[in-house]
């Protein structure tokens, strides 16, 4: 099975990279910038064609949430055009897609986790350009596979689990906002998820299987549980620590209005694939270990 994912450098890009490796039923080639540029349409097919792909995952976007607010025609052009054309280019050779969308499709009022009935109204142009995204892909491939995740952190690029170790480095207490909530993932979990939801997807027939789905860790936090967490883990584990001090979503205002719940039921998603998610503590924990073990020095 040899899947194509667009995009080099992002958390889930890498993460299934790495999944991949030594597994002789499965090659994961990853086409970007400049081979594929979702800024540059013309780009996109003969790019993924060369690669002759068995299935398609669409991982490459715009993730600037709060630049997005200032860049509102890049961000769809990217997320929603970009995402679009290539469910197009996999629909043309005849391969299923599996696009990558946000939590932030939601506003947050929900008391509960969101399933994939619930009504999408982002909150912000991110959210907005990642459902239209969604709704493009939809439209332009009927071997679609949806999936909305969040809150994603890995021992790669940038994430809130890397942030919190690096700003214990320096300091001794750390503001975080604890009137978030949502689900912590893994992308080494999601990536794990997806190449059985790929090898899936390709055994079975579109209509069981085309649609939207929820994938995130299993367990509902705050960014502040999360944040202690991590850094009660690295204590323990002879890394930087320190005290989390609760704030609210208002004492740090910023461009783009965030989701105050944006938890995800992915009940669907284990029915139909057959895979639940860990809970999320004990994924944060592998990651903290491991990025605690390569730090430099």
């Amino acid at each position: 099975m040899r899947i194509v994912v667009t995009g080099c450098k992002g958390q889930l890009v890498q993460s299934l990279v790495e999944r991949a490796r030594g597994r002789p039923d499965i090659e994961v080639v990853t086409v970007g910038r400049p081979v594929l540029d979702l800024d540059r349409m013309e780009t996109i097919l003969p790019a993924i064609e060369r690669c002759r792909p068995d299935l398609v995952v669409s991982a490459a976007a715009y993730t600037a949430v709060d630049q997005a607010e200032r860049e509102v025609e890049k961000a769809f052009a990217i997320n929603a055009l970009g995402a679009g054309a290539v469910a197009e280019a996999a629909a043309s050779l005849g391969v299923p897609v599996i696009h990558l969308s946000t939590d932030y499709a939601f506003d947050g009022t929900k008391e509960g986790s969101y399933t994939e009935d619930d009504a999408s109204v982002p909150l912000c142009v991110y959210g907005a350009s990642k459902l239209a995204g969604e709704r493009a892909v939809i439209a332009a491939n009927p071997f679609h596979v949806v999936l909305r995740t969040g809150w994603v952190y890995s021992p790669f690029g940038k994430n809130f689990v890397k942030t919190m170790l690096r700003l214990a480095e320096d300091h001794e207490e750390i503001a975080v906002v604890a009137d978030q909530w949502g689900n912590p993932s893994s992308a080494l979990d999601l990536a794990d998820a997806i190449l059985v939801a790929a090898g899936l997807t390709i055994q079975r027939n579109r209509d069981h299987v085309s649609g939207i789905y929820h994938l995130s860790g299993a367990g509902i936090a705050s960014r502040a549980d999360l944040a202690r967490h991590v850094l009660s883990l690295s204590g323990a584990h002879g890394g930087p620590s320190a005290r989390v001090r609760n704030v609210t979503t208002a004492d740090f205002p910023a461009p783009a209005r965030r989701p105050a719940n944006s938890s995800l039921s992915c009940a669907r998603f284990a029915a139909t694939f057959g895979r639940a998610m860990p809970a999320w503590q004990p994924s944060v924990e592998m990651t903290v270990r491991r990025l605690l073990r390569d730090r430099p020095g």
